[in-house]
C-alpha cells in the first residue's frame, strides 16, 4: 500500500494536529515510502497521530507479501554471493568478511575493511513498538500475531556488504584544511568529533545523568542490573543490543515532527521538560535547527564500534522509510541500500573523552549543507575475542539558530 488512494478518502485532520509539509533535499530522489512521503499525522483520527492507518498499512504490507517474496528469494538461492543491483551482498558476516580477504580489499592506514549490514529490499517497513496496545488485545491476538512476524522477518530484509572505513581522527588529510572538531565538518559531512571530560560518576543512574551530563540513551550489552524504561521516572533504561544495521534516526518529516512533539508536548523526553505554546514552538522553528547524536563511551571501545557515514557520498540516494508505531504517534527512521563509494568513518579504539557527533536532521534543505548522516554499529574483525563491547551513553539534542 503507498497510500496515495487512502488520502483522497480521508478526511482532513483536525487543525490543532501539526502535519509537517512534505519536504525535500535539493538534488535528492523522493524517499522509498508510503502516502508518498507525507507523514501519518494526516491521517490523524479523534488525535491518534495517524497509528490507526499505520497498522492497517502494516497489515495491507503482510498480506501483499513482497517483502516475504523477498526473503524467501535470498533464503532459497545458492550458497554464496547474493547479486544485487548495488553489488554482491552476503547473508552472514563471516561470508563477506572472506570475499574482503579474498579480492584484497585494503583500507588506509588507520582503517578498516569490513562487513556492513545495510536494507537490501527497497519497500518502507513498520514495528510496532511493545508499548502498542495492539499487543494487550485479545481481539487482535490474529494482527499481532502476523505482524510479529512481519517484525521478526525486518531484519531477514538485510545483507552484509563490503565497506571501508577511514580514520576520523584523520579526516584533515581527506579534506585538507577540515579539522573533524570544527562545526564546519558537522555542516560538510553530518560528521565530527568533539572532547569531553565528564564529572558523571555513574551512567547507570538517571538521574545523576539528567542532572550532570543529560541523558538520553544507555547502551550496555552486558549490563546485569534492571534495563527497564520508566517514562514517569524520565529513567531510559539500558539497551542491550546495538543496532547492526545501516540507518538514521530521523528524516525530512520526523525531524520536524519529533521536535515539534517535545516542545509543545514534552512526549518520550528524558531530559529536561519543554513546554512551548504553538505560537511559540512555530516561532523556534522558523530559524534554522539540527538534531544531532552525541554517543560518549564510558570505557575504551574495543568491540561494536559506533561508525558514521559522510553525507556528500549519499546526498542523491533516496533513503527508505522504517515507521515506528506507538498509541499516539508514528516516529520515522530510515534505512539504506549499499552503494560501494559510501564515505565511512570510525574512530579506532574510541575513548571516553572521545565524543562522536553525527547530525540526524537539518532543517536546511537546500542542499548547502549536509542534512544528515547514517550509522550503524559493526563488528571490528580485528579485536581480541575478549575486547569489552562497547558501553556509552547517547544524548540526543536539537540545536536551534
Amino acid at each position: 500500500m503507498d497510500g496515495h488512494e487512502a488520502i483522497g478518502n480521508r478526511a482532513a485532520p483536525d487543525a490543532s494536529v501539526y502535519v509537517p509539509s512534505l519536504q525535500l533535499t535539493k538534488g535528492q530522489p523522493p524517499p522509498v515510502a508510503a502516502n508518498g512521503g507525507l507523514s501519518y499525522m494526516s491521517f490523524d483520527r479523534d488525535g491518534d497521530a495517524g497509528t490507526a492507518a499505520a497498522i492497517q498499512a502494516a497489515l495491507d504490507q503482510v498480506a501483499e507479501g513482497r517483502a516475504q517474496a523477498f526473503i524467501d528469494r535470498v533464503e532459497s538461492a545458492p550458497p554464496g554471493p547474493i547479486e544485487t543491483e548495488w553489488g554482491p551482498g552476503f547473508r552472514e558476516y563471516e561470508e563477506c568478511l572472506e570475499h574482503i580477504r579474498a579480492n584484497g580489499i585494503e583500507a588506509p592506514e588507520g582503517g578498516l575493511a569490513l562487513p556492513l549490514r545495510y536494507t537490501a529490499h527497497e519497500q518502507p517497513s513498520y514495528s510496532i513498538v511493545s508499548s502498542n496496545a495492539l499487543w494487550r488485545d485479545p481481539a487482535r491476538a490474529t494482527q499481532a500475531e502476523a505482524l510479529r512476524k512481519a517484525e521478526e522477518n525486518n531484519g531477514r530484509r538485510s545483507l552484509y556488504f563490503p565497506q571501508v572505513m577511514r580514520d576520523a581522527r584523520r579526516i584533515g588529510e581527506y579534506y585538507p584544511g577540515l579539522s573533524v572538531e570544527s562545526p564546519e565538518c558537522m555542516d560538510r559531512l553530518g560528521v565530527s568529533l568533539a572532547h569531553l571530560e565528564s564529572r558523571c560518576g555513574n551512567f547507570y543512574d538517571s538521574a545523576e545523568v539528567q542532572r550532570v551530563f543529560y541523558n538520553h540513551d544507555i547502551f550496555d550489552k552486558d549490563y546485569q542490573g534492571d534495563r527497564t524504561e520508566d517514562q514517569e521516572a524520565r529513567n531510559p533504561g539500558v539497551n542491550a543490543s546495538y543496532v547492526n544495521l545501516v540507518h538514521n534516526d530521523l528524516n525530512d518529516n520526523s525531524g520536524r515532527v519529533r521536535c515539534r512533539e517535545l516542545l509543545t508536548k514534552n512526549l518520550r523526553n528524558f531530559g529536561r521538560e519543554q513546554h512551548y505554546t504553538e505560537a511559540e514552538a512555530d516561532e523556534k522553528m522558523s530559524r534554522r535547527f539540527v538534531s544531532i547524536n552525541l554517543a560518549k563511551p564510558m570505557e575504551t571501545v574495543g568491540q561494536f564500534p559506533f561508525v558514521l557515514c559522510a553525507w556528500p557520498s549519499f546526498a542523491d540516494q533516496p533513503y527508505i522509510t522504517n515507521y515506528r508505531v506507538y498509541d499516539d504517534r508514528v516516529g520515522e527512521t530510515t534505512r539504506f541500500t549499499y552503494r560501494p563509494d559510501h564515505e565511512w568513518y570510525w574512530i579506532p579504539r574510541q575513548t571516553p573523552t572521545e565524543v562522536s557527533m553525527l547530525k540526524c536532521y537539518d532543517s536546511i534543505a537546500d542542499g548547502s549543507v549536509s542534512r544528515w548522516s547514517f550509522h550503524t554499529a559493526c563488528i571490528d574483525p580485528t579485536a581480541p575475542a575478549d575486547a569489552p563491547c562497547r558501553k556509552n551513553a547517547v544524548v540526543r539534542a536539537f540545536v536551534f539558530y
